[in-house]
This record gives C-alpha cells, structure tokens and sequence, in this order.
C-alpha cells in the first residue's frame, strides 16, 4: 500500500478558459516539480489532449488518469475519469456531439488548441467546448460508467456549476461514491461519510497546480487502482 500524491482536475489550453501555457509537457514538467505523483488532465467536454499528456508525462513516471470535465444539461459539473485514452476519447465524441452548434470566438472565450507532447499545436477545435451538453447527469454518469469509468460530481462546493448548487443537494439515488471539492474548501465540507472526497486544483494556470498536499492510499500506483478505489461504496460502521 503507498500514498500518492495527486490532482485529478486540471485544464489544457484546448479548454478555452486554459492559459495559452497549459500545455501538455508544461502541466507534467509542473506536476512533476510541484511533487506530484497522479494527475488527471480534464478539459471541458473534450479528452483530444488527453494522450499527448500522457506520453509527455512518461519523462517524469508520472501517472496520469484520463480524464474529461463534463458539462449536464443542468449545467453540473462532472468530473468523469476513464480507464484508458480511448475510452476518454470515446466519451469526449459523444459529449462534443451534444453540445449546441456555437462556435468558439477566441478572441473572447480563448483558444481551443489541440497538442501534441513536443508542445506544438496539431490542430483546433471549431465549437465551443465550454458549453453545457444535453445529456442529464444520469446519462452522462451511465455513459461513462459504460466505458468502465467513474463520474464524480465536481467541486461541489462552489455556488454555480456543482450538483449541489444547481440541483440542491447530491441526490442520493444517483449511486455517486466520491465528490469533489475544490482545494480551498473547508474540512466541514468533507462532513457526509457516505462518500469519499477529493481535493483539486481545476487548474487554469499553471501556477494553480496543486503541490503534494492530498494523498490516495493505493494498493499500486496505476489508473485502475485509482478507479477502484474512487469507484467503490464506502463501509459505514
């Protein structure tokens, strides 16, 4: 058993709210010097990042969990983490095709760029990823679920885009088994013992990337292990 340290939320600059130095061997190169050990880089709506982070975090053995920031049609923020790039690949496909057909303006919302790990833009992406989907959060929690990932409603304790904001409370008969709140919440925040928590940046800059402050105690250092245990009910006493 060994404990970790991670962030499981994070941008790119394909995210339109990302810094342009979000890039994908910047946020490992920065993970890495900030003494991290697991990342998840999850950028709104979309994984097309995802594998350049993952080969360029190969320099440092640094973890990374594939990842994508889901929007609900309730306007949630869902923070869905994947066994494999396809599989978050797959699932950014289906969330992109149920956005609305808005197109990005970059010169208000940012860029969209897509990278590779030598940090060079391959591409871009032409609708605007910051939108919310028409997907309920139930259907996105069972889509994801279906490609053997885990949802977790994200940073629940902001007042605009978290389940509770927005739906009042985590409702119960969902089956989610972690939340996450941002990494400034307080420990009362942590309160219902039904669920685990995690505490991340979201970063959008790179100096936002948390340090090694938060720990998961693992069976091995791999992204099954990370969902496993994510995954998994808690045994209340």
């Amino acid at each position: 058993m060994g404990r970790y340290a991670y962030d499981l939320h994070m941008h790119s600059c394909l995210s339109p709210c990302g810094d342009d130095d979000m890039t994908p061997h910047s946020i490992a190169a920065m993970a890495m010097l900030n003494g991290l050990e697991i990342i998840a880089l999850s950028d709104h709506n979309t994984a097309r990042n995802v594998p350049a982070v993952i080969e360029a975090a190969k320099e440092w053995d640094l973890l990374v969990v594939p990842a994508i920031e889901a929007e609900s049609a309730e306007e949630v923020h869902l923070l869905c983490l994947f066994p494999t790039a396809e599989a978050a690949l797959d699932m950014g496909e289906i969330l992109e095709s149920h956005l609305p057909p808005i197109k990005n303006r970059p010169e208000i919302f940012g860029e969209q760029r897509i990278m590779n790990s030598r940090d060079e833009q391959t591409g871009s992406v032409e609708k605007l990823l910051i939108n919310a989907t028409d997907l309920p959060v139930e259907s996105i929690k069972a889509l994801v679920e279906e490609r053997g990932g885990v949802c977790i409603p994200a940073h629940i304790d902001r007042p605009s885009n978290s389940i509770v904001s927005n739906l009042g409370s985590v409702p119960e008969e969902m089956g989610f088994t972690t939340l996450e709140l941002s990494k400034r919440a307080g420990p009362e925040m942590a309160s219902d013992d039904r669920y685990r928590y995690l505490h991340d940046s979201d970063a959008h800059y790179l100096t936002d990337i948390s340090e090694a402050v938060w720990r998961l105690s693992l069976e091995e250092k791999s992204v099954a292990a990370v969902l496993e245990l994510l995954g998994r009910k808690r045994n209340i006493m």
